[in-house]
């Protein structure tokens, strides 16, 4: 059971419930169990699934270099249910593997490698990105599709932090329970 227990489907409020059914039909989610703990929360869980339901395979940046990026994102972040789901069936195992060093894989295009090395730096060091880094991108990317990869790598290693502190997949008691009084219900 997550730290946070999720609130159980059926007691969902009923927009959250036909906004997360809609997203597991058009594959934005594979499990629901963290977006019952973002329910607690409900403007907030409007809000991010409203931004996913906007973006996912909507950007600039094609769905195979999305899908990498989030799971690698997953991968540093140490979120289960996001590095164990696959929503692009061009990603292989053999991809998935080489997201530890994307320099050294000849399976990726240029711009996934500097896609990728930009989400590492992201993640482990933001100062380090500066202009250097920027036109490095500019070579092989449009400053429209660097901004929406910024952007895309915000939301990704947020969210998967986040997902991460709430060990989706823990088998322990719960360290907060469910009660229906903590549920914000905003008119």
């Amino acid at each position: 059971m997550p730290r946070i227990e999720p609130i159980p489907y059926n007691n969902l409020d009923p927009e959250l419930r036909r906004r997360y059914d809609a997203g597991m039909d058009d594959g934005r989610y594979t499990t629901t169990v963290p977006l019952q703990i973002y329910a607690y929360a409900k403007a907030y869980a409007v809000a991010g699934d409203e931004r996913y339901r906007l973006t996912f395979r909507r950007g600039l940046l094609d769905t195979r270099l999305e899908e990498l990026l989030r799971i690698r994102s997953a991968q540093i972040n140490g979120c289960g249910p996001c590095s164990s789901s696959r929503k692009d069936s061009s990603i292989s195992d053999d991809d998935v593997a080489c997201m530890v060093d994307p320099a050294e894989s000849a399976g990726y295009s240029e711009r996934e490698k500097r896609a990728l090395r930009f989400l590492d730096a992201f993640n482990r060091d933001h100062h380090s990105i500066g202009d250097k880094e920027l036109l490095e991108l500019a070579e092989v990317f449009t400053t429209a599709e660097i901004v929406e990869l910024g952007q895309m790598c915000g939301a990704f290693i947020g969210t998967h932090r986040w997902t991460h502190i709430l060990d989706v997949f823990d088998d322990s008691e719960p360290v907060l329970k469910y009660r229906p009084s903590d549920v914000d219900r905003p008119a």
